[in-house]
């Protein structure tokens, strides 16, 4: 049994440094030869997320912006090493002074066209913290309804271990919580599949009570109810358009994304891609939808990797999966009609970093054919023979009416309460369900590529959809819509 300490990276917040033990008493997985699980016990070095505090971010200071998120990535990467050579406290203070400036860089191109966002500047500390296992989730049951909020409680109160991000422990007592290995024996753990997933994360979906009987994995009912349907069919990425950029997050990064994303729709999509770019694109789809699609892939943990950025060198290991279906499709508001998206419209669901932030924008979701009334957040399902693993990506089905992104990328759109009722100044808009099938292998061999410090837990599944379907295509999904017809 082997046991080494591996580097996590978390993007932007900070940094997991695990223990890690091989189970099944392989030091080592070879490829082909069969899965491999780690268990993880863990401190990390905890620091506010920059991204989730962003506001206002002017045109002239997006790529700053983005190579300021890639910045701070890294120098949290170098203090785990810094920290694991014996450097002890100094580490946090180091990385307190880098991560000053960057965030003092990232402070001024913005204010050169907006308010100056000064309330950044006290986001440099960080504390060193543990991580307990099922941190992300705040201990909530796996299961969860979405009646009791998961889906279209999207404004409540952020779980205490985000709240709690700047009150860890002092700095100085961190030499006492760095774990005991050799430094030198994280070597051979560094292109592994570090930290997960466990088997922990799995559960047998015939043991797990229906859930799901309201939208969005129900129609819209009553008596206001839109009840069309409009399904764009854009392939399973046959053509095999793969990157580890987010065009969203980090425009203008490479690897911004740290995982490999999987795109079906607009075939220009990469860090670079601007708005011009994707309107001239081709496309998968059958209609002329130009729209982006992506999602992190899923892979087959039989320990093949992939020497490339988002793959093993960012610790995702394992055969990529080829959806074996993937269906799109928007629906109608509980509370009435809909409005049209406007074009270049962005939209995130759930969180690629819920594990560490917390599930306050968590919206991951896991089933099993035939079982798709029962869906996971927190766990991958265990299916029965025949039956496929499906996740379902449901989207924000709300706008601002101005805005077709934000600083955040999260606040220009919202969930509509159960009722169907968006919050006060928001337009209910056709809302997008991202679902797609695997053929998996039995067990649990298989899990969701993440940012290495999310040890690939499920809660960090997320969707990604950018609209460039031409004006008279989304007229006509939106009148099919609310006219109760089911159009293509």
């Amino acid at each position: 049994m082997l046991v080494g300490a591996a580097a996590l990276l978390l993007g932007g917040g900070g940094l997991a440094v695990v223990a890690t033990t091989a189970l099944a008493g392989n030091s080592q997985p070879e490829a082909g030869s069969g899965h491999q699980h780690m268990v993880n016990a863990a401190y990390t070095i905890s620091c506010p997320d920059v991204g989730e505090r962003l506001r206002t971010v002017p045109h002239s200071a997006q790529l700053p912006v983005s190579k300021g998120l890639s910045s701070l990535d890294r120098q949290v990467h170098d203090a785990y090493h810094k920290m694991m050579g014996g450097s002890g406290s100094n580490v946090l203070s180091g990385l307190k002074a880098q991560r000053q400036k960057t965030i003092n860089m990232m402070v001024t191109a913005i204010a050169k066209n907006a308010k100056r966002p000064s309330y950044l500047l006290k986001m440099s500390g960080c504390t060193m913290k543990p991580i307990t296992e099922g941190a992300g989730t705040g201990g909530n049951d796996s299961t969860k309804s979405v009646k009791d909020g998961w889906y279209q409680g999207q404004t409540q109160t952020q779980t205490g271990q985000t709240q709690d991000q700047t009150q860890g422990q002092d700095p100085n007592q961190n030499g006492s919580q760095q774990p005991s290995q050799d430094p030198n024996q994280n070597g051979g753990q560094q292109q592994g599949q570090q930290g997960g997933p466990s088997p922990d994360d799995f559960v047998d979906i015939t043991t797990v009570q229906p859930n799901a009987d309201a939208p969005p994995f129900a129609a819209p009912k009553g008596g206001n109810a839109t009840t069309g349907t409009f399904t764009t069919e854009c392939g399973r990425n046959e053509d095999g358009h793969f990157n580890s950029d987010n065009v969203i997050v980090t425009p203008g990064v490479s690897n911004g994304a740290h995982h490999t994303h999987d795109y079906v729709g607009n075939k220009a999509t990469d860090a670079f891609s601007d708005d011009n770019k994707l309107a001239a694109s081709d496309t998968t789809c059958n209609n002329g939808d130009q729209s982006t699609h992506y999602w992190p892939v899923l892979r087959k943990l039989d320990g093949a990797a992939e020497q490339k950025p988002g793959a093993a060198q960012d610790a995702n290991v394992g055969t990529t999966l080829t959806p074996a279906t993937v269906t799109l499709k928007f629906r109608g508001s509980q509370a009435g009609q809909v409005t049209a998206m406007p074009r270049f419209l962005r939209i995130i669901t759930g969180d690629a970093k819920a594990f560490t932030n917390g599930t306050k924008n968590a919206n991951a979701s896991w089933s099993c054919t035939g079982f798709e009334d029962r869906q996971l957040k927190d766990k991958y399902p265990l299916c029965p023979q025949g039956s496929q693993v499906v996740r379902t990506f449901a989207f924000q089905n709300c706008w601002d009416g101005q805005n077709i992104d934000s600083g955040n990328h999260r606040d220009h759109v919202a969930f509509s309460d159960q009722n169907g009722n968006c919050p006060n100044g928001f337009k209910a808009i056709p809302q997008l369900t991202q679902r797609i099938t695997y053929d998996v292998p039995q067990g649990d061999s298989f899990a969701v590529d993440s940012f290495p410090e999310q040890l690939h837990k499920p809660v960090t599944d997320h969707g990604d959809f950018i609209n460039v379907m031409p004006d008279d295509l989304m007229s006509k999904a939106v009148d099919c819509i609310n006219n109760g017809q089911e159009c293509t």
